[in-house]
């Protein structure tokens, strides 16, 4: 009996374990060299604009609310309502404007590629504001905070690009992924076309993958909080 083959771990955070898989890469990794990472993502102007906010007084922050009970209860409605929105029926509407498909199991994932797409405009758009609206209050408690909120200031700028970037990688690691399911438990052949069918995927697949997309989005989740985690944490410190 041909024995099994062993993958090596993917090393690394949650979230990427988890893309790995449903990439089903069989190719070693090795931990990603954090250090080295940056290096590539700042260029020579990011460096100094890092540079100066650490060795140079902050700006005045603007006019705004503190800090208090009240904004660390909003931080917490913001994600709770995110992730009710993550566990909410998925609409099976085909959407508009769809991209043009070419297998029934690229046709039938059109509908979660769209759930994933809005899931994560709305987490973007939600964490950057408030992001922005924690680095300001930040800012107003003290002169050592203001410079912490400027350092975060410059890392979003560096950093939300090629995280942007990344993360648009998702919608097409799910649909690779329920490709995979999908051609796995139907009957239906993996080049046919779109159009000849009109079969509705069903089965305990089916609810593994919405298993497994609510998974991914709500570990995307966890990393778009992590800045703001650390805000809070420096807001809460007096």
């Amino acid at each position: 009996m041909a024995k099994a083959i062993q993958r090596a771990p993917v090393l690394g955070p949650a979230f990427i374990r988890l893309l790995a898989r449903f990439k089903d890469d069989p190719v070693s990794r090795s931990a990603p060299d954090v250090p080295e990472r940056l290096a590539q993502w700042f260029d020579w102007n990011r460096a100094i604009t890092l540079s100066r906010a650490l060795d140079n007084r902050a700006p005045p922050p603007p006019e705004g609310p503190a800090f208090d009970e009240t904004q660390d209860a909003e931080c917490a409605r913001i994600r709770a309502m995110l992730t009710d929105a993550i566990h909410a029926d998925i609409d099976m509407t085909p959407p508009r404007n769809a991209p043009a498909t070419e297998t029934a199991a690229q046709a039938a994932f059109a509908p979660y590629r769209q759930h994933c797409l809005k899931q994560q405009r709305s987490m973007q758009i939600a964490t950057g504001k408030l992001r922005g609206r924690l680095r300001d209050m930040l800012a107003r408690q003290s002169e050592a905070k203001a410079q912490l909120a400027e350092v975060d200031a410059v890392m979003e700028a560096t950093l939300s690009p090629r995280e942007h970037t990344l993360l648009s990688n998702v919608p097409a690691l799910l649909g690779l992924h329920f490709e995979r399911l999908h051609d796995s438990n139907t009957a239906i052949p993996a080049d046919a076309p779109a159009s000849d069918t009109l079969v509705t995927p069903t089965g305990p697949w089916l609810a593994n993958f919405r298993q497994d997309l609510r998974i991914a989005l709500l570990a995307e989740l966890d990393v778009r909080f992590h800045p703001i985690e650390g805000l809070l944490a420096a807001l809460r410190t007096r």
